[in-house]
């Protein structure tokens, strides 16, 4: 499967069960470990997990099987491994916290210095 198709799926398994904010990010360059982040943020953790376990389940019926999952347990903040996506499904709270589109965004135009 190709990556913009897997992007696809994701964002859609994350539609499907209404997880807000949906960002993509595009890492190449920036790590060895993946393209691309998508960052989403569920309303509780109940929604957390329900939403990170729609991706896994629409990820495997696509014949992806996930490199990893993280963080299920806690249900603030769980990590997809798709290799090439990596999905983020974070509490509202759990994401300020982190700020990974700060981290991981584009780096701050004029400063001629990278973030990350």
């Amino acid at each position: 499967m190709q990556t913009e198709q897997i992007k696809s799926l994701v964002i859609d398994a994350l539609e499907d069960l209404k997880a807000q904010n949906i960002t993509v990010l595009d890492v190449r360059g920036r790590t060895s470990v993946t393209d691309w982040m998508i960052i989403a943020t569920g309303t509780s953790n109940r929604h957390v997990t329900a939403v990170a376990g729609n991706v896994e389940e629409k990820a495997k019926h696509a014949g992806l099987r996930p490199n990893g999952t993280e963080g299920r347990a806690a249900a603030d903040w769980v990590l997809i491994d798709l290799i090439d996506v990596v999905v983020h499904v974070m509490t509202d709270q759990s994401r300020h916290f982190y700020d990974l589109e700060r981290l991981w965004g584009e780096p701050s135009a004029g400063t001629g210095q990278s973030e990350a």
